[in-house]
């Protein structure tokens, strides 16, 4: 069987169909591949896998492919793919997750990283690991002359214990908290991490657990809280028990969303800000004056406003992590935060970690006196129309048109996709539309300064798109 490289192979890491795109002989395939690609014999790579039924064969495999090579494994068995990030940054060696996110059951993946957690997309490397793979699967793969071992690393401990160095919660007050896991890696990790369980001192935090079992068919619902229905159980879980937060994890617990006391969803944008004033305020307790936070192109513009009014330097990026990892460590940004919840961190080696931004969001709630939805408030996001996707018969058409009807109306911005603006107050405004890179989709955001404003944006767009 012939294997589907355009269809597996993504921009930044690799996913498709359980043992119909990815396989077993495919996955060790990759393992060799990896590890000529980064000439990893006799060096060590670490894998680390999530829940699903197919994660720890797949790591297995991959395993014996990258040994074969000569390439020496530690296997890190169950984690959270920030937890194999960490591991990456930490013994500053290459690492590959066995995870599909949020995807459903029937999927799986393969997130892969250079050494110290940087990313590989396929302009840095993953097409040449494709390529090597491909022709692995065809002529064999040619044993290094001395093959590789493996070890074990159960890093969960170390793991928590940075997360507490980096986000200090022991002087917070009580708080009871909500996590729903949806029966992903956010129950291996947060009970560690915010609990007892890996040994370390007991936070002022009562853990109300929902869905922490690991079960990679997510009996309970997907584990993609971007869909708000899939916040439903926690928000009334929220609200019943009279907690004072709540959180949601996609699968492999590295995008984190917040519900607020009253079971309301905080804005991600909201988070990025409450994240941004506090690492900011880190930075400047080490010495540093010259500080800058990413800020995706896409969140809210309160976000570089906040930023701002910090005293920092708020730079615009692109959406997409190898790009945004790239930019952060060129310019040594100490944050960055895109509008689908991801949110990065300097000093974790520039790579996002969803329980970093909830501890964040704990710090600031348990250090004041406030509700969760009244510290919202204090970074409520101007009013925005989310992301809304629209099918087009051809997207550079639609492009094209909206483009014409508004280029005498507003800035035009190619930047990352097609953004207009009005920066004029006080009835500013701004929209964007972004091709699917798999679907035939145009990806429309918009904000404006005032409700009515957004609205009649909307209306004079969307007919432009559909007609």
């Amino acid at each position: 069987m012939s294997t589907n490289w355009d269809s597996l192979v993504k921009a930044y890491d690799i996913r498709g169909l359980v043992d119909i795109d990815l396989t077993e002989d495919v996955v060790r395939a990759l393992g060799a591949a990896f590890a000529d690609e980064l000439a990893l014999e006799s060096e060590s790579l670490v894998i680390g896998h999530d829940m699903r039924d197919s994660s720890p064969r797949f790591a297995e495999a991959f395993a014996r492919g990258a040994n074969a090579r000569g390439a020496n494994v530690i296997q890190l068995g169950l984690c959270a793919t920030d937890q194999t990030y960490f591991v990456s940054g930490s013994l500053g060696l290459p690492s590959a997750m066995f995870t599909a996110s949020h995807n459903p059951a029937k999927y799986n993946g393969i997130k892969l990283t250079r050494s110290e957690a940087r990313s590989i997309s396929l302009e840095t490397g993953l097409a040449s690991i494709r390529d090597r793979a491909d022709d692995y699967l065809k002529h064999g793969i040619v044993s290094a002359s001395i093959a590789g071992s493996i070890s074990h690393y159960d890093s969960l401990a170390d793991y928590s214990a940075y997360l507490r160095s980096m986000v200090d919660l022991s002087s917070i007050r009580p708080l009871r908290v909500v996590i729903d896991a949806a029966n992903g890696m956010a129950g291996h990790t947060a009970h560690a991490v915010l609990g007892e369980a890996a040994g370390l001192t007991a936070l002022p935090i009562e853990i109300l657990p929902l869905y922490f079992e690991l079960d990679g068919t997510f009996p309970n619902h997907e584990a993609n809280p971007l869909v708000p229905e899939n916040l439903r159980d926690l928000q009334a879980t929220v609200v019943k028990q009279g907690a004072d937060l709540g959180l949601a994890f996609d699968g492999d617990a590295d995008r984190c969303f917040v519900v607020d006391e009253r079971g309301e969803p905080v804005s991600p944008s909201t988070l990025a800000a409450i994240v941004a004033n506090l690492e900011i305020e880190r930075a400047r307790g080490m010495g540093e004056t010259d500080v800058t936070v990413l800020v995706g192109h896409l969140a809210s513009r309160m976000v570089a406003e906040t930023v701002l009014a910090c005293g920092a330097r708020a730079s615009r990026t692109k959406v997409g992590h190898s790009l945004i990892k790239a930019q952060m460590l060129e310019q040594n940004a100490v944050f960055g935060a895109e509008h689908s919840a991801h949110y990065y961190f300097r000093d974790f080696w520039f790579a996002d970690s969803g329980l970093l931004a909830a501890m964040h969001f704990i710090k600031a709630l348990g250090e004041g006196a406030v509700s969760a939805s009244e510290l919202a408030a204090e970074y409520a996001p101007y009013p925005g129309s989310g992301e809304i996707n629209l099918e087009v018969k051809d997207v550079t058409d639609a492009l094209n048109r909206v483009k014409a009807a508004f280029e005498t109306r507003g800035q035009i911005d190619e930047f990352d996709g097609l953004t207009v603006s009005n920066t004029s107050e006080p009835d500013w405004w701004w929209f964007n539309l972004r091709s699917s890179n798999t679907e035939p989709l145009l990806r429309f955001n918009a904000e404006a300064a005032s409700e009515g404003l957004l609205q009649k944006i909307i209306s004079a767009v969307l007919p432009v798109i559909q007609s």
